[in-house]
């Protein structure tokens, strides 16, 4: 999507600040009616270049902000619950947030969105596409030579489709390498390396990777989800070294590739072990998805649990991690989760499964820029499998684990220090 010039139409409507200092309060506990809209508003009110504050632990992290009819109006037609709070009740709730484990967090400019995906990439694709769409999040797409151009330095925020890094596409050679996608798939990546200058596909990931990583260190968000967060890492670890099979680029992989890792370049996983076999539907060990899908019970049954941070002295995964539940429905990817013992130890845990070794949701710093990694598919649909059709989010407005992904794509809007009175 193109980002819309809105300066404009801000002055003709008469967004401004009114008179009074009345508030509308946007809750995010179970009384809001659309929790993933309301996402949306919040980030049409700063392309409207009005302030957001984000009411951290608040009612589920509540957003509030001045009273203006239009952004009132805007609710409505959104589906999105609001309350009017008048300066004295407003008062209260902040005496309520300086007393407990609360704060206030400013937002104030609309971060610029990209989404890295390729160009033939279909409904099932990705659930941070289906999540910005529906909230209604403008953002552009980008692809490998846009990324190797420096397109990116034009963004605050990318995510990175479920893609392989690791130049193996997906590693679904096993099942679908007669299907025609996956054909046409190697067809496109094959000719796009040969364009831009490399003799192997792994050759052009492993360097898009490192942009990415220069991006982040450089002061960019970067957030990814399923197969897209250990190839990362893995494509950095490798650099310039062959580790893939003999199907995907015509040559077996370097000898003692594994022994080559330099785990001092990734950003989240050290000390991991890479699966090469080409018919092994697996990266490395980082992931704990079983082997044996069919053991594997209900997205209830493997819940996983949202840990509480300190909104005064940790912020950061403070806003990473606002919801109306601190139980999450468990859901199944390429990677779905990441093994504790081969996190670093200065990434922080967000989520993980109670009782094992799996680490759902992890956050960490980059130089001047973050990454947050989010394992799993689609956070509603249990077991997806390629081909099943997109998920349709009007039936789960108030998913929290969709909530997570839409967190990180306001994160960036903080500019300032948590509100002090």
């Amino acid at each position: 999507m193109v980002r819309k010039t809105l300066w404009v139409a801000v002055v003709m409507v008469g967004l401004v600040a009114p008179v009074s200092a009345e508030r509308l309060l946007i809750p995010m506990d179970l009384q809001q009616t659309n929790h993933l809209k309301a996402y949306g508003l919040a980030f049409w009110i700063l392309e409207h270049e009005v302030t957001v504050e984000w009411l951290l632990n608040y009612r589920g992290g509540a957003f509030s902000v001045d009273a203006i009819d239009l952004i009132a109006r805007e609710a409505q037609l959104r589906g999105v619950s609001y309350q009017r709070i008048d300066e004295a009740n407003m008062a209260s709730v902040y005496a309520e947030i300086d007393a407990a484990n609360m704060d206030v967090v400013r937002l104030e400019k609309s971060p610029r969105i990209a989404v890295y995906t390729p160009p033939n990439s279909q409904p099932w694709d990705d659930a941070v596409t289906m999540a910005l769409e529906y909230a209604s999040i403008d953002y552009e797409k980008l692809w490998d030579e846009d990324v190797l151009s420096g397109k990116l330095s034009e963004y605050d925020w990318i995510h990175l489709h479920h893609e392989d890094f690791t130049g193996q596409y997906g590693k679904f050679y096993a099942s679908f390498r007669n299907d025609a996608w996956y054909r046409d798939q190697q067809r496109l990546y094959e000719a796009d390396a040969a364009r831009l200058g490399f003799t192997k596909v792994w050759q052009m990931k492993h360097a898009v990777a490192q942009r990415i990583y220069d991006y982040v260190a450089g002061g960019g968000f970067l957030f990814a989800m399923c197969s897209a967060t250990d190839t990362f890492d893995i494509a950095l670890a490798a650099g310039d070294v062959d580790i893939v099979a003999t199907p995907f680029d015509g040559d077996p992989p370097a000898h003692g590739a594994q022994q080559m890792l330099d785990y001092s370049r990734t950003v989240a996983f050290e000390g991991f072990r890479l699966e090469t076999h080409p018919m092994v539907y697996e990266h490395s060990d980082v992931d704990t998805t079983p082997r044996d899908v069919r053991r594997i019970r209900s997205a209830e049954a493997e819940y996983f649990t949202l840990f509480e941070f300190s909104a005064k002295h940790d912020p950061v995964p403070t806003m990473l991690t606002q919801c109306h539940t601190n139980v999450v429905n468990g859901f199944l990817g390429q990677t779905t989760a990441f093994k504790r013992h081969l996190i670093k130890d200065a990434v922080v845990r967000l989520a993980e499964e109670e009782d094992t070794d799996a680490v759902k949701y992890i956050h960490g710093q980059v130089g001047r820029g973050t990454f947050t990694f989010y394992g799993g598919h689609d956070p509603e649909d249990h077991k997806h499998h390629v081909g099943d059709p997109a998920t349709q989010l009007s039936l789960f407005p108030n998913s929290p684990g969709y909530r997570l992904i839409l967190n990180n794509v306001l994160f960036p809007a903080a500019k300032k220090k948590p509100r002090k009175t």
